[in-house]
């Protein structure tokens, strides 16, 4: 075993437990490496959390088709099927499920591709074991919070309606997924005001958050390629999400 990996996988030793407020989280750990897989269920068991250990894409499939999970990690390098479609799979069957993939692959285009498939978040091998669990604590946070009962926001013929988490354009649904609805709806409630990119990370992620933030960057073109989508469709005008080099992002009403 590469001693590198093994390494990345060792726990920090009186790392006390955190309860969360949702209670214990129920997690789905897909890792084909005995010795990864077997490091990370106990460690996180060791933590408080339900973990159930998948070796293979079939059985990733099948546990996430008997029963629903807060938190999956899911590592792209799966023997029977690519990753990347397990992950599309996986956010079609739990749209709500919070998916963290794992990946040895250090090329940018195979992390957007796997980001751009459903996932949430990712970490590149060999990482350590206390820098995933400050990741997954982190989305646990994000997920656990109560939903907002606000009024909809709306920025022209878009209407984002923060309690039933619904986004429509000039009537027609924009399907966004959680972070993506997430991140629309911070930029709106600011229209016109610069957000950076700390603020989006630290507000749609977590205040505790490190790490890279290309996550954001990979969400934002999803949100608006699925607006220019709707607003093709139904004729509609939607709002401009700019890019503010050095410092973040603004919502732009559309022109009138």
């Amino acid at each position: 075993m590469n001693a590198r990996k093994t390494d990345g996988l060792r726990s920090q030793q009186g790392h006390s437990c955190r309860t969360y407020s949702r209670g214990v989280a129920d997690l789905l750990v897909v890792e084909d490496d005995d010795t990864i897989g077997d490091a990370l269920t106990a460690g996180l068991r060791a933590h408080g959390h339900a973990v159930s250990l998948q070796r293979n894409a079939r059985g990733a499939l099948d546990a996430v088709a008997g029963r629903a999970f807060d938190l999956v990690l899911l590592d792209l390098g799966l023997p029977d099927l690519d990753g990347v479609e397990v992950c599309r799979r996986i956010r079609a069957a739990q749209a709500g499920t919070v998916i963290v993939v794992l990946t040895a692959r250090s090329e940018e285009m195979d992390v957007v591709v796997g980001l751009e498939a459903g996932a949430d978040d990712y970490l590149s091998k060999p990482f350590r074991f206390g820098e995933l669990l400050a990741r997954v604590r982190a989305h646990l946070r994000r997920s656990a919070l109560v939903p907002t009962t606000e009024a909809a926001v709306t920025s022209g013929d878009l209407v984002i309606d923060l309690a039933a988490r619904r986004v429509t354009l000039a009537g027609t649904d924009v399907p966004l997924r959680s972070k993506e609805f997430d991140l629309l709806a911070r930029l709106a409630t600011d229209q016109g005001a610069a957000v950076s990119r700390d603020d989006l990370m630290a507000d749609v992620w977590d205040a505790y958050w490190y790490g890279s933030t290309k996550t954001l960057d990979v969400h934002v073109a999803a949100v608006r390629r699925k607006l220019a989508r709707a607003a093709g469709e139904s004729g509609g005008r939607a709002p401009e999400i700019v890019t503010l080099r050095g410092h973040g992002y603004r919502l732009d009403r559309p022109a009138e």
